[in-house]
This record gives C-alpha cells, structure tokens and sequence, in this order.
C-alpha cells in the first residue's frame, strides 16, 4: 500500500505502530549524519528521522534527496525526545508530538529545481500562475481550496433542507444584448450562427418557474468578455437562486440564513440577524456608495440647513442651484501630510468635483482659509452635527447631490485606507440594500437602461409613475447584498406579466421585431401561466475570497486567468489551426486573408 495514515494523523497514541506514509519532502535537515525530513501531504506535516544505525543504506539514501521530492517512507512511531535538559517537540504542528523513524524508503517521483519557493508569499504573481500545480501545493492554497469546497457543500445542504431542486441549465445558449460582452461560439452545423456562453442563467431560471420546478438553485459557470480587476474574472461561479410565490423579503430572508450557514460551517462565525437594511437613496446619503463598508463610521453629514445662508460662495452657490453641502470628519486625522491632502484633492477631482475644501482641527484652532466665512453659530453647529473635536479632519463635498455624495464615499475610503480602518477582515458587517432606480438615463445614447436587467419588477407603488412615463422616480423591487463594501449579489423580484414585460422592453429601446427574435421564448411562456418569482445570484468566489481573507479571487481559483484574460499555465487563448477556422466557416482579419476552403 501507499500509505496507512497521512501526514497530520499520527499522535501520542499510535506511538509504537508500524506505519507507511507518502509525501511531498518539504524539508530537509542534517544534524550530524541524522537527517530530518519533514514530509508533506495535503493534510499536513510528519517529521521523519533518517539513522545510520537504524538502516545506513537508507540514510545515505536520504542525504540525495531534493524539496517536492516524492518518497514512501515506512518505519515507526515515536515519541520525541523532551527533558528539561531537551526538548524536541514542536508545537507548531499537531504531529509536533511525535516522529517516524524510517526503516525503508522509496523513491516515487523525483523533482526538478523548482522555479520558486513554495515558503514565499511574495513570488511574482505571474511566475506562480504559469506554474500554478506547484503554487496549489502550498497550504494557504490548500486550505482556500478546503474552504471553497466547504463553502459549496454547506450552499447545498442548506438549500437543499429549504426545499430547492439543483438544476442544470445550458452552457451553449443564446446571445443577447443586454449586460457584458458575450464570449461567441461558432455553430458548425449552422454556418453563419453562433451559441454564446452564458453571462448568467437568468432566463433559464425564469422558464423554470413556469415549469413548475418552483425552488431552483444552481451553482453556475458564468462567462463575461469584460476588463479584469481582483475581484472579477472572464468565467467564474454564481450561487444562482430562484423560487416562486415568494416576496422579496422571503428571498432576502432565505439568503440569511444562507449567508450564517456557510460562515458558520466554514469558519465558525455567527452572523447577526437580521441583516441591516437600506433603501439605496439612504446608502447614497450616508456613505456616497451603494456598496457601503461598515466596518468604520465616518458617515457622510448633511449640512445645507447650516449653510443655507453662508458667505462662503462655494457652499451658497451649490446650493443657489438645487445642491448639497455635505462632510465626513475624519476622527484624529488632523495629523494628515500635504501629500495625502494632495491625494484625496485629485482624487476627489477624478470623480467630478471642483475641489476639496477641509477644517484641521489643531492646538485648540480651526485651520482652513475658508473657516473665516463662517459665522459663530455656524460652527457651533458643525461642532454638533460632527462631533467635532481636537485633533479631527473634516472634509467637504458641495456640489449636486450625487456627486457631493460619490465624492466623500471615494474619499472616506481613501482615509479609512490612510488610517488602517480596514484592516480588520475578521469584522463582518452585511447589510442589504434596496429600492434601487429601475432605469437610468444615457445622456450620450440618449436612451434609458435597466439599472440591473430588463427583467427586474418596479415596485408596485410605482407602477403608475411607470405608466405615465415618469421614468427617473421609478424604483425597482431589487436587492443586493453587501459584505464589507464588496457586493456579494444582487436580485430581484421578476416581471411575469408578457404586457409588463413587452413595455418594459419598449422603454429600453427594444423594437417589437427585436422582442420576438431576441425574447421570443420567454414571452412566449409567459402566456401560459407564469407565477410571479424572484430570485438572486450570489458571486461565490467573492464570497469564498472574504471567507478566506484573501485580497483576490485569483487566489481561491484552481486555474485562473490573470489581469489581461491569459492562462499563462495553458498559454490561452492561443491561435488555432487555420483548418478548425475553416470548418467553421470562419476567417482571422487579424491574420490578412480568409482561409481558403478546399
């Protein structure tokens, strides 16, 4: 056999036993012509001794051998050596008790110099991708991989005592041309046409609840042809959810308990229920994003009753005409350098405004050249409003409401980042946000988008405004789901009605003859008995990225792409053999000239 026990197993109790275990070296150590060898499987660690005098072929055999080799070892338990004189054990591992002496070893593999070492957390990104069966050895990445599979398992089993049936949907389907780029794949058998990969099973899941199915759950391959970052990927994983005869607080409700439940099994964490909850006007107002990090306070402070009169004309003018005048105090920050002022100014003015005015708090005194436009009772309201206090930072944001509001939610990031605010990722705060706008005005196409997709319900009180053509106050029965400023999803309750449905496709732009050839189907189905449902699609590896406290999603990915889409283990994308272009009916512009067919 290859093995009786793996290399985190073996403890006081099986001292004495004869043992085989089968491993990665991971290090090596001579001590005098005894050799340690610290063996490694996926479970752990098992120190083995080589002694000459146990068997001297066997340990001048062992002084051959390389990290990453792989060798069968068998041989004995032991108990190590502790005395007060001497003590061998080692604590930092559960096999720290305990070493094998090895009676016989062998050789099953042999490795090469390897291109990095496993022990180093700053090997370049790239370097470790191409060589990415060797990066996947390490235990961080084991135990991301663990922690993945666990996240599933509990996904499931949760879903499953709810009553939802995992279906599976097409991965050949149809393009569309709402969201994402699609990725195109040429349908041989039909030259001239093209499946596409999809970006999310939304229309599946719908047509499922018209089939009945009723509780369907799906964790999906998704595809996406957009720009990378570390928390976005061409194909990843949804946890995709639909039910029927549900509201949209059932599905939030559902997602809860989801939510506790893989945290729980995963990591051994209570989360609070039930989750905070915000309209997305609130979550604007307050935090300038619809995505709000709670980890930290600095809640953006509405100050246009304070100001209504000021002399100070940035402030007056913003809000002459129809503005805002809002701040964050930045508590004990008054110690900021002029090259982080610098930083949040340019920052501040990459997304829209025309400064950044700011009050340092110092010594007893305000300093800023515009505290001398305000009056006393103007500042004894700020104090109020601002808990203003020796040693605070407070910035300001006046113009348009959205974007005095976006500014300050860029800026009281960057300063959470200055003072470290973040750096807890064991502090999890969830919240759900809700009540988003349903369309949203393209001044540049000069045409209304769905805000999520053209499938989202609008409320039910504000159908009428719908009705009247009073797009902009439209809001929509969605959801999304927020933990620690990331978005883990986002839902909805869906349009089942093929006269909602058709209109909502007309506001966007979509011609009759586009509905049919585009929706067809779905429209279609509609008509013969469609029960109102909702649903949601959680992104698991973002999920699964916080769980493990990781900065990248690459990093709980078996295979990932890197920053520009490439494989660089696989070398993909890659160019193909002009015959399979053929075939296809297909040829590269970028190469020049169509591939002749023979």
């Amino acid at each position: 056999m290859y093995r009786t026990h793996h290399c985190n197993e073996l403890r006081i109790t099986h001292a004495g036993e004869e043992v085989c275990l089968t491993g990665w070296v991971d290090s090596t150590r001579d001590h005098g012509g005894v050799i340690f060898v610290d063996l490694r499987d996926r479970e752990g660690i098992t120190q083995v001794v080589f002694r000459p005098e146990e068997n001297a072929e066997a340990a001048e055999a062992s002084h051959h051998l390389r990290e990453e080799d792989i060798i069968r070892v068998q041989g004995h338990v032991v108990q190590r050596l502790r005395t007060e004189e001497v003590d061998t054990e080692n604590p930092n591992l559960a096999t720290g008790k305990i070493e094998v002496t090895c009676a016989t070893f062998d050789v099953l593999s042999k490795a090469a110099v390897l291109p990095f070492q496993l022990d180093r957390d700053h090997t370049h990104e790239d370097t470790r991708l191409r060589h990415r069966y060797l990066d996947l050895r390490r235990p961080r990445m084991t135990r991301n991989l663990r922690l993945r599979h666990n996240a599933a398992k509990a996904t499931r089993s949760y879903l499953d005592e709810q009553g939802f049936i995992e279906v599976e949907t097409p991965i050949l389907s149809k393009s569309t041309p709402e969201g994402a780029r699609d990725f195109l794949v040429p349908a041989r058998l039909t030259p001239g046409s093209f499946y596409a990969l999809p970006q999310a099973p939304q229309q599946y899941k719908q047509l499922l609840m018209v089939a009945g199915v009723e509780r369907y759950y799906q964790i999906a391959r998704c595809f996406r042809d957009e720009d990378l970052r570390s928390d976005r990927q061409l194909e990843f994983t949804q946890i995709d959810i639909e039910a029927s005869f549900v509201t949209s607080s059932e599905i939030r409700d559902l997602v809860e308990g989801l939510l506790c439940r893989v945290f729980h099994e995963t990591l051994g964490v209570g989360l609070e229920r039930p989750f905070l909850t915000l309209t997305h006007r609130e979550a604007i107002d307050r935090f300038g994003i619809d995505k709000p990090d709670l980890r930290f306070g600095m809640e953006i402070v509405d100050l246009a009753d304070v100001f209504t009169d000021s002399d100070f004309k940035v402030f007056r003018g913003a809000l002459d005409s129809g503005g805002s005048v809002k701040a964050i105090n930045a508590k004990g920050f008054a110690s900021i350098t002029t090259g982080q002022i610098e930083r949040l100014t340019n920052l501040a003015l990459e997304h829209g405004a025309k400064g950044l005015a700011f009050i340092k708090v110092e010594n007893g005194a305000w300093k800023s050249p515009i505290v001398k436009f305000f009056t006393e009772t103007q500042k004894s309201q700020l104090i109020q409003r601002l808990n203003i206090e020796e040693g605070d930072l407070i910035l300001f944001g006046a113009d348009r409401w959205r974007t005095a509001c976006e500014v300050l939610g860029r800026v009281r990031l960057e300063v959470a980042s200055m003072l470290n605010l973040l750096r807890d990722k064991d502090d999890w705060k969830v919240l759900w946000v809700t009540e988003f706008p349903l369309l949203d005005f393209d001044p540049a196409e000069q045409k209304w988008n769905a805000v999520h997709h053209p499938f989202t319900r609008p409320l039910a009180e504000d159908l009428e405004k719908l009705e009247a053509g009073d797009y902009e106050n439209v809001r929509s029965d969605a959801y999304d789901i927020v933990l620690n400023g990331f978005e883990l999803g986002g839902g909805s309750i869906r349009i089942h009605e093929p006269e909602l449905q058709r209109k909502m496709f007309s506001i966007l732009g979509v011609t009759e003859e586009q509905q049919e050839i585009q929706f067809g189907h779905l429209l279609e189905a509609f008509r013969y008995g469609a029960p109102p449902h909702g649903g949601i699609a959680l992104g698991f590896d973002r999920t699964v990225m916080l769980l493990a406290g990781e900065d990248s999603i690459r990093e709980v990915i078996a295979f990932p792409k890197n920053n520009r889409g490439h494989d660089l283990m696989s070398q993909s994308p890659s160019e193909v053999d002009p015959r399979q272009l053929r075939d296809l009916y297909l040829h590269s512009t970028l190469q020049g000239k169509p591939v002749e067919s023979s």
